[in-house]
């Protein structure tokens, strides 16, 4: 139990420190690019890969941006680590998305990528790619943000209240701030399932 305990008072103490401009700024970032018809790129890798997949659908189905991720493609990806390399994997993808400044890319990674370490630098290309269009940026990230948080238009960093829980604190609460800003009525265009029924 005193793991659970732990665990348990971490997740309420990252809650309080979110940087809620952050947030703010994130919603009128998307809200900008669904009036002016831009697109959300959604990029991450192992767990952060899976929360892309689910973030593509309530941003496309309940907000109404069109939104893509690479890691939804498995040919396109493992035939791009393949023949091209792993590191350019996601700024090819992008390139031949034709991304433009109209279009944000958001990360969810838990290091945010860094050129010097030369970690999740697939992540790294590929901003400096939607920076070489002025595309927007954004990012959740955990530890002190990497790449994406010297790079972002808007970034929320998950604070790092115990070192030895960065990763599953990181990753799940990429889930929690995306269902936020998804939830927030001024992007919501199509209620959740649950909430439109009568009790």
């Amino acid at each position: 139990m005193q793991f659970v305990n732990r665990y348990i008072e971490d997740a309420i103490d990252i809650l309080k420190k979110i940087d809620q401009s952050q947030v703010e700024k994130m919603i009128q970032i998307l809200l900008d690019t669904r009036e002016n018809k831009g697109r959300l790129f959604l990029i991450g890798v192992g767990g952060s890969a899976a929360n892309c997949s689910h973030a593509v659908n309530d941003f496309r189905k309940l907000a109404g941006i069109e939104t893509y991720s690479p890691v939804d493609n498995v040919a396109e990806l493992t035939a791009r680590t393949n023949d091209e390399g792993w590191e350019t994997v996601f700024s090819s993808w992008l390139e031949t998305s034709h991304i433009n400044s109209k279009d944000v890319v958001m990360v969810f990674s838990v290091g945010g990528g860094s050129k010097e370490k030369n970690v999740s630098a697939n992540i790294v290309h590929a901003l400096d790619k939607a920076k070489e269009v002025n595309a927007r940026v954004m990012g959740i990230v955990g530890r002190d943000g990497g790449h994406t948080a010297r790079v972002a238009d808007a970034c929320v960093i998950v604070p790092t209240v115990n070192p030895d829980t960065i990763t599953p604190h990181a990753e799940a609460f990429q889930g929690v701030i995306w269902h936020l800003i998804v939830a927030d009525p001024r992007l919501m265009q199509i209620k959740n399932k649950w909430e439109s029924l009568a009790v």
